[in-house]
């Protein structure tokens, strides 16, 4: 039903989209999630002609929606827009709200759009409701009415730009609720949101925009589960991180460990964690130094929020180097006896010229 490809959009010189390329099957809902500021509510303007892009074709039903020709009017009647913000009209009640489009646009009778727009109340449960004004009601009901509305309109395509992101959370489920029903009744729907296990639960396929691309797509088990791409995977995870690079025999041990410390403090660690963490370091670097003149070593920790989960990964290029294993280690037994008790799991790999040791802290 939407086939994209290679759109691109900038504001004043800046690119928000680069080179997107998808397709949107009739009946198939999809999620568009990733981090703020990377092009996705820019991406659904775009589709609906609310933002002009910069390059690239937009196909609705196979008709070219930037050719100068198009009736976009037309199109904006299959495709229809939910927004973060509701965007009722204030001075009409509830019921004129969801008679008001069909009416002037499409010339519906005022007796037919009046009953079509109960039957919508009906559906996301303010029938009650459609005599009030959108000040008598809350945020989620105000954007179940709002989704009333742009079902009035009969549209082939929903975008949702957010559509709880202004909501109180106690009132999100109520509008999650009328979107999964309009999904289960077969609705083509695009869908930004940050509401990962609704995304999850609620999508055929999902795309995780990052960097003004389609970064990664898929079905939700690999997005959510299997993600293949780093990004995803620190997205999905919620992943927090911090990296430094040792260069020398010299570094500064105490600068580096001060910057740890407060990377465990922001994510709110436990001084015990924090505490086996440093440890864990100092021993790791203790079997590192006597190839320290010779290589440059990256160091970074990776802590997921979503699991709890604390990784320490240590980097290096050029000759193969296991500090695990060799001559040397025999007289640093002890710190590999520290580092054993300290890790549920430790790996190393040598790939493409690179050392690279893996260690997951205990929790």
């Amino acid at each position: 039903m939407i086939k994209v490809e290679h759109l691109s959009k900038q504001f004043d010189g800046v690119a928000v989209l680069k080179d997107v390329t998808t397709e949107i099957k009739t009946g198939e809902v999809v999620s568009i999630i990733g981090p703020s500021g990377t092009g996705k509510s820019t991406f659904l303007r775009c589709l609906n002609l609310l933002e002009t892009p910069s390059g690239g074709s937009i196909l609705i039903d196979g008709v070219d929606i930037l050719d100068k020709k198009t009736d976009v009017a037309g199109i904006r009647q299959k495709m229809n827009m939910v927004f973060q913000s509701f965007n009722l009209f204030s001075h009409l009640s509830v019921l004129d709200n969801l008679t008001i489009g069909p009416v002037r646009l499409k010339g519906t009778n005022k007796a037919a759009a009046r009953q079509k727009a109960m039957d919508l109340l009906r559906l996301v449960g303010l029938a009650e409701k459609a005599g009030n004004f959108p000040d008598e009601l809350s945020g989620g009901q105000k954007q179940r009415v709002a989704i009333a509305r742009c079902l009035a309109m009969e549209p082939q395509i929903i975008l949702f730009d957010e559509p709880t992101s202004a909501l109180d959370p106690t009132m999100v489920s109520e509008v999650l609720s009328v979107i999964r029903r309009l999904a289960r009744e077969g609705m083509t729907m695009a869908i930004v949101t940050h509401e990962m296990d609704f995304a999850r639960d609620v999508s055929n396929r999902v795309l995780y925009m990052d960097e003004g691309i389609i970064y990664e797509e898929g079905p939700p088990e690999q997005i959510f589960e299997n993600p293949q791409r780093e990004k995803t995977r620190a997205f999905i995870h919620r992943i927090r991180s911090y990296s430094c690079r040792i260069a020398s025999p010299d570094y500064d041990l105490y600068a580096m460990n001060a910057e740890i410390e407060a990377f465990c403090e922001k994510q709110i660690l436990p001084k015990k964690t924090r505490d086996s963490l440093l440890l864990l370091i100092e021993e790791l670097l203790q079997l590192y130094t006597p190839y320290l003149s010779g290589i440059t070593l990256d160091l970074s920790i990776a802590y997921s929020e979503k699991s709890g989960r604390l990784e320490v990964v240590s980097e290096s290029a050029g000759e193969k180097i296991n500090p695990l294993a060799g001559e040397r280690l025999a007289d640093d037994d002890f710190s590999l006896a520290i580092i054993r008790n300290l890790t549920e799991s430790m790996d190393y790999q040598w790939q493409g010229g690179k050392n690279r040791l893996q260690f997951a802290l205990k929790k």
